[in-house]
């Protein structure tokens, strides 16, 4: 059974905010009370936190459907409704949350470090917050905003100092077994470590963390073994140690084809060029694998490495490898600058920016698209007129219409607000009188009572068609 998984795709839903609330106070001797409807609660948020005590994915490969709470609507009386619940979703240290393009969204390394992957949605107002001087008893509220929903995938990449990389059994979890308190399995057939190990190692007075990855083959880097699943976690690293096996008892192997291979494979890989290595022989405890070492030592440091010998088994060299270690680790630490602060850059919109834009799309038909007639559009409720007439003045008051009639829009065209696959057409008609006292009972807007050119069209379009069909179908051959 799968106990490690550090790669999942998770669709998460934030909650949607709650509807307001139409209601009038009706109490004796109170003939004028006024509006009282209260506004609906906000949709939960879906935000992911790393957390320590977590160390893998396994959780949201079996569940990858998340959903915060809605909130609750609003009630008479000026009773607002319940903020929805947020959903918190802990997850391990050094995970990079991406888009399905493959575009990073965060990379969430530190205890405590959040992202929101789901926005709430907004809790519609009541009609007491809409009511005003001219609309003094509004019959109609806003609805909720739904809740942000997307697909994200979520990446684990570990978070250590050093990387042991290597050949399947070359003694890498050997060397981090008595290096640090890590048990991780150990065994003398190839393919022991399944999934990565992390271990803490403390030489002096500085600590740091040792991860032994899975065993790299050839073709790793396009996804033979296991290389490809976990070179990722070998991109934090500092330093990268070859771990080289001295006492294999493969015929086609030696030490440095096996240090070629693995260079080859990471320089494939990318991205891993500037980072500094070390080579360790393991298991010189083998007559045989320490005058292999003492044969191949020359030709390694010529290539630039510092090689050590040592032995996981006989516990030879670890003291010296260990300290060695720590000192490279320090020395990249001091190296790096000192992060600051993270500062709060306010960047305010331009004075002439509208917030939306008007795009022509064919004949007689243009589409609307910005964050607030977009989202003005999904707090109407199109079964009350009133609300229809209240959506029109607040486009009207943005420059929706001034900015139609600049791009050549008439009277009948289609008009579309937001996406294409979730937008709400309607017919265009310029110049319509605005004003809380152009309207009728509460509900209700007599401006809609005009009849709209283009529907007239299409029910015309189809009554012909329909009429053509009918005398297709009632045609008989001779």
């Amino acid at each position: 059974m799968t106990t490690f998984v550090d790669r999942v795709e998770l669709h998460v839903a934030a909650g949607n905010g709650g509807h307001g609330v139409a209601s009038v106070m009706r109490e004796k001797f109170k003939p004028l009370g006024g509006p009282d409807g209260g506004n609906g609660g906000r949709g939960g948020d879906v935000t992911l936190v790393v957390d320590q005590d977590v160390t893998t994915l396994l959780d949201y490969h079996h569940h990858p459907h998340r959903k915060a709470t809605n909130g609750q609507p609003g009630a008479g009386d000026n009773r607002s409704g319940k903020n929805g619940q947020d959903l918190v979703l802990p997850v391990p240290d050094g995970t990079v949350v991406l888009d399905r393009q493959g575009n990073v969204l965060a990379d969430l390394v530190g205890q405590g470090t959040t992202f929101v992957a789901g926005q709430g949605g907004r809790g519609g107002l009541g009609n007491a917050a809409l009511a005003s001087a001219r609309r003094k008893a509004p019959g109609f509220a806003l609805l909720g905003e739904p809740g942000e929903a997307r697909d994200i995938v979520l990446e684990l990449k570990t978070v250590a100092d050093i990387a042991l990389v290597g050949y399947p059994s070359a003694g890498k979890s050997s060397l981090i077994s008595v290096l640090s308190a890590a048990k991780p399995k150990i065994a003398d057939y190839p393919f022991t470590t399944l999934v990565p190990n992390l271990g803490v190692v403390t030489a002096g007075s500085t600590v740091y963390t040792i991860a032994d990855v899975p065993g790299l083959i050839p073709g790793a880097s396009q996804g033979k073994g296991l290389g490809l699943e976990f070179l990722r976690h070998v991109e934090r690293c500092e330093l990268l140690v070859h771990v080289l096996d001295t006492a294999t008892l493969e015929s086609d192997r030696d030490p440095v084809s096996d240090l070629d291979m693995i260079e080859a494979e990471l320089s494939q890989y990318g991205g891993l060029d500037d980072r500094p290595r070390v080579v360790v022989l393991n298991k010189i405890d083998v007559p045989d694998g320490k005058d292999l070492a003492d044969m191949i030592r020359p030709d390694l440091e010529e290539r630039g490495y510092r090689v050590f010998e040592v032995s996981a088994v006989a516990h030879i060299g670890l003291k010296e490898l260990s300290f060695a270690l720590a000192d490279i680790v320090a020395k990249a630490r001091a190296a790096k600058p000192v992060q600051e602060a993270t500062r709060i850059v306010i960047r305010p919109k331009a004075v002439d920016d509208t917030g939306f834009t008007v795009t022509a799309e064919g004949e007689n038909f243009f589409r609307v698209r910005g964050e607030k007639p977009e989202r003005w559009v999904n707090q109407t409720d199109f079964n009350n007129d009133e609300a229809v007439g209240y959506l029109a003045d607040r486009l009207n008051r943005l420059g929706v219409e001034d900015a139609l009639r600049k791009a050549g829009a008439h009277a009948g065209d289609g008009i579309a607000i937001g996406q294409e696959d979730n937008a709400v057409v309607f017919d265009w008609e310029p110049l319509m009188a605005a004003g809380a006292e152009m309207l009728g009972r509460r509900g209700e807007d007599h401006r809609l009572e005009a009849p709209r050119p283009a529907a007239q069209r299409r029910k015309d379009r189809d009554l012909e068609r329909d009429e053509a069909d009918q005398e297709y179908d009632g045609f008989q051959p001779f």
